[in-house]
């Protein structure tokens, strides 16, 4: 740690928002409602990527309010991850903006959108085999301003709250697909962002892991996070979102909550399948 990181003032570190009782945030927006007063997070204007000559996203236009879960859906090819990787910033957009807590963050890199509250998970394990679980989150808490009693004290109710605690002193390669993808969300939490941009969560763990990792994400809500979610696993996906943008061809084609995506001709059509059902 350099002296100059040393010597900044450091402002007591409380409890965050996710690890507090919280209450349930009543979630029923719709592709045609416009009473939900939760303040928009993120929005997109005209997001535009070209490969090769050919407009892969074109005009893509999205936004998630605080406290909602949103799911980007489409089949392979629709633009839907090149849309998601230009939000986090992996991907460079040709037009168009990512306005994120009001900032304009188009052209700022990862680790600037990460100051501003933007949470990454990737679809590719991310965490540090060789260390321990509690390891694992200590070592990201070292980047924040914490004393060393609060990143003990941090670190034992991450655990708790996401039910590794048991495993604590275990080295992560050791762990299962779930207990890995808990400790990851819980590893990203240290920063307190105020979204959660979720690459494939549901990919290549079991169905009980699937429903945990659910449970969580409605946790994460209810204490007002911002949820967005790209992942093929369908079913899954519609269980736990408050709405879903359908991408195809590049474009925004369907938006709604479950019931109006499931039931609707043109996604059933463009993508679900005529007999699609939950």
């Amino acid at each position: 740690m350099s002296a100059a990181r040393s010597k900044r003032p450091r402002t007591p570190k409380t409890t965050p928002p996710f690890m507090e009782s919280a209450p349930v945030m009543q979630s029923s927006p719709s592709h045609s409602e416009g009473e939900d007063e939760r303040s928009i997070l993120l929005h997109t204007e005209g997001l535009k990527k070209v490969y090769d000559g050919r407009a892969v996203v074109n005009g893509v236009d999205i936004e998630v309010k605080s406290g909602e879960i949103v799911g980007l859906l489409g089949p392979n090819g629709a633009g839907k991850t090149t849309t998601f990787y230009m939000i986090v910033g992996l991907v460079r957009p040709n037009g168009g903006k990512v306005i994120f807590d009001g900032n304009d963050a188009t052209e700022q890199p990862m680790f600037k959108r990460a100051r501003l509250g933007m949470g990454y998970l990737p679809q590719e394990e991310s965490i540090f085999r060789r260390l321990t679980v509690k390891e694992n989150i200590l070592a990201v808490m070292e980047t924040q301003n914490y004393t060393k009693q609060e990143r003990q004290d941090q670190c034992q109710q991450l655990m708790e709250k996401f039910g590794i605690d048991h495993v604590a002193d275990n080295l992560a390669l050791t762990l299962s697909g779930g207990e890995k993808r808990r400790l990851t969300i819980a590893r990203s939490l240290v920063t307190e962002p105020k979204l959660l941009m979720l690459d494939e969560p549901f990919s290549g763990v079991d169905p009980i892991a699937v429903s945990e990792i659910q449970d969580i994400i409605r946790m994460l809500r209810r204490a007002g996070l911002a949820i967005l979610i790209t992942d093929h696993n369908v079913r899954e996906t519609l269980n736990i979102v408050d709405r879903a943008y359908l991408i195809y061809e590049g474009q925004v084609r369907r938006h709604g909550t479950k019931d109006f995506l499931v039931n609707d001709p043109e996604a059933r059509r463009l993508y679900l399948g005529e007999d699609f059902t939950m």
